[in-house]
């Protein structure tokens, strides 16, 4: 977690109504512009609406943060739903996906590989389990949780 987005998320945490959940904060630069993602999620699902009424409690809210983390430049707030393909970033994320069909990007080749996809098998809060499609063949593989540069959940058809 960078640095702005853990602030936020430690900022932005004891101020969210419940039954709303914090799923993750990024912060990434998207074109020209930086751009704050708060993915934010409730127990059966968040509608658009809900999403808006929560940015208009959360805009003014990081108005008033000191310091204040972010560049003078600005940046654009979006408030959103993680959606189908959530972001895994936390070891509770990896946790609820057990079961899930999943992307892993990686910093470096785990098996000569680094990218894969398949059922997420096992964490054990160090390492994923995943079970991936070799040819035709099913074959398991272990991934360390610290070579993993982004991974989600994926739709599967």
């Amino acid at each position: 977690m960078s640095d702005i987005t853990e602030v936020v998320e430690n900022f932005v945490l004891p101020h969210l109504p419940e039954p709303f959940v914090l799923h993750a904060v990024e912060w990434e630069k998207f074109g020209g512009d930086m751009v704050l993602r708060i993915l934010v999620d409730k127990p059966g699902g968040i509608t658009i609406d809900e999403t808006g009424e929560l940015s208009e409690v959360i805009s003014p809210l990081l108005d008033t943060m000191q310091p204040d983390p972010f560049p003078k430049e600005g940046y654009m707030l979006e408030v959103s739903s993680p959606g189908a393909e959530r972001p895994l970033k936390k070891a509770a994320h990896f946790e609820e996906a057990i079961g899930e069909f999943v992307l892993v990007k990686l910093y470096q080749k785990v098996n000569g590989e680094k990218e894969y996809t398949g059922d997420l098998i096992a964490f054990d809060g160090k390492k994923l389990t995943l079970d991936v499609l070799d040819k035709t063949r099913h074959k398991t593989i272990e991934i360390p949780l610290e070579l993993i540069s982004k991974a989600q959940t994926l739709v599967k058809f």
